[in-house]
């Protein structure tokens, strides 16, 4: 249990989500709108239209979790999309997540080059 960590895929939805939607209904949306399953362990990640909510979907050793945070004050920022057209879901990384939920942004950042397993 609790079991993010970088070794997941992380899918964000980039379209504003009723966060009232419980276990079923997210796994919906993730099978309906982004075309992935759920039951792969990867972790997908959605934010209400305020951007003050976020809940993220991930299946675990005996069954789904729902990791549920609300902001008192700010927004989160969304993580740079290169404008990917037609398309429900975008990848994103551990290190952009956590930058999210830190609410630490990277723009006039750069990164250093790192080795990265394929």
């Amino acid at each position: 249990m609790f079991s993010l960590n970088e070794s997941i895929r992380y899918y964000l939805y980039p379209y504003p989500t009723d966060l009232r939607k419980g276990f079923y209904s997210l796994s919906g949306i993730v099978k309906n709108l982004m075309g992935q399953d759920v039951c792969h362990g990867d972790a997908y990640i959605f934010l209400n239209g305020h951007l003050d909510t976020m809940k993220i979907l991930h299946m675990e050793n005996g069954g789904l979790v729902i990791y549920h945070m609300k902001l008192e004050e700010g927004r989160f920022r969304l993580p740079d999309m290169d404008n990917e057209t037609g398309t429900n879901t975008h990848q994103t990384s551990w290190a952009e997540l956590v930058l999210m939920v830190q609410g630490l942004s990277l723009s006039g950042c750069g990164r250093k080059k790192r080795w990265k397993p394929e």
